[in-house]
């Protein structure tokens, strides 16, 4: 499925059309990649050239830079231009939204965990059976 794809089935089912939904929908299309997570993990502390950038890939410079332009419209990626020079920079505050989005869900795991600390608790407290051959 395409960003467009995505952003037009979240247009769709959030009757607002919100812009945190359409936002939400690039930065998880833009992380889904394996490519794109390399991207900023190199660039996590540094500013770094394109040229840069596609030297630690086996894909084509015009490859990488189709990535980080994925990575600019969600907003991961600034870009400075000096003519042909472009400079790429993280900008990690999408992916705050992101966590903040998948952090409502923890409760659920919570729950999980509660349950299995409930589980090892009464295994602790309960006294071994003894083993019956047969």
């Amino acid at each position: 499925m395409t960003q467009a794809q995505l952003v037009s089935l979240s247009s769709a089912t959030d009757p607002a059309g919100s812009l945190d939904a359409a936002r939400l929908d690039a930065v998880f299309f833009a992380l889904s990649d394996p490519v794109r997570r390399a991207v900023l993990e190199a660039l996590d502390g540094h500013e770094l050239l394109v040229s840069e950038l596609a030297a630690q890939f086996t894909i084509s410079l015009q490859a990488v830079s189709r990535h980080i332009q994925v990575l600019v419209r969600a907003g991961l990626v600034r870009q400075a231009r000096s003519g042909r020079i472009s400079r790429c920079s993280l900008d990690a505050e999408p992916i705050a939204l992101a966590a903040t989005w998948i952090n409502r869900y923890s409760k659920y795991w919570q729950a999980q965990f509660d349950t299995l600390a409930r589980y090892l608790v009464d295994l602790d407290t309960k006294p071994p059976q003894p083993h019956r051959s047969e």
